[in-house]
């Protein structure tokens, strides 16, 4: 079952997605172009990159319809990378909420471009 908790605008700028998450003390959510909903998460990661090791993007996960159960996920490339963890996941915390949107749509649009039918993969591969 669900609480409430009052949101507490001292923890950050609840216009930023870190910013959300602190005031809300939950994961912001989004209706997606796709009429889906999403949560989204901040996740960190190893970079690869000696001089910045840490890097971090954003995690859409995709609910279900009807029920409280994941269906799928999206996820950015790396954001941000930094010296430390807690930096990279600062870095991406700043992006305000509709670049965040922005993002989900831009996933949401390229997957579909992907799931081409099965007749244009064949026109697409019979032109070469």
């Amino acid at each position: 079952m669900g609480r409430f908790l009052p949101p507490d605008h001292s923890k950050g700028d609840a216009n930023t997605i870190g910013g959300y998450m602190a005031v809300h003390d939950r994961p912001a959510a989004f209706e997606g172009s796709d009429g889906a909903s999403y949560s989204v998460e901040i996740v960190t990661d190893t970079s690869g990159e000696k001089d910045r090791p840490f890097a971090a993007y954003l995690l859409f996960v995709r609910w279900r319809q009807g029920d409280p159960v994941a269906s799928g996920h999206l996820e950015t490339e790396f954001l941000a990378c930094a010296e430390s963890e807690e930096e990279a996941r600062k870095m991406v915390g700043a992006l305000h909420l509709n670049e965040v949107k922005t993002k989900l749509d831009a996933l949401i649009k390229a997957k579909r471009a992907e799931a081409l039918p099965w007749w244009d993969a064949m026109r697409q591969e019979g032109s070469n």
